[in-house]
């Protein structure tokens, strides 16, 4: 199983890799650029961003585990978690490049999303635990 749970970390460690090269390279990261100073109402969309992409990204994610069968071992749904792994941190990852490109005045938000990517990392452990919270 670890064999193929090494592929799985390394199509996140590539996802999570790639933002966080986006933002070096595209907001030139400094301290400076992370300090939300004050926001209008216009502002509240972007902060809509973040936890709609953190709510749709968990709800797909749980009802694409649904489809995993009880009956088999965690290593034959090891797909179905594959999938719904991916759409969850897509999600994620365009969000988080979303408010890069629209508004760098709140670039703290796309941050914590990317920690928040980060933080799915996948472990056999979370795996295991995962699919049998979801059958």
């Amino acid at each position: 199983m670890n064999e193929k749970i090494k592929v799985l970390q390394i199509i996140h460690l590539a996802i999570c890799a790639g933002t966080v090269i986006a933002y070096l390279f595209i907001a030139q990261l400094s301290i400076e650029n992370l300090k939300i100073e004050t926001t209008d109402s216009s502002d509240l969309i972007y902060f809509a961003i973040p936890i709609s992409a953190f709510l749709l990204s968990n709800f797909l994610f749980k009802s694409q585990l649904k489809q995993a069968d009880p009956k088999l071992k965690p290593l034959d749904n090891l797909p179905i978690y594959q999938t719904a792994s991916i759409i969850r941190w897509a999600i994620l990852e365009a969000s988080a490049l979303l408010i890069l490109f629209l508004k760098q005045d709140l670039l703290l938000l796309g941050i914590l999303i990317i920690v928040y990517l980060v933080f799915l990392r996948p472990t056999e452990d979370r795996i295991v635990s995962e699919l049998s919270k979801a059958v």
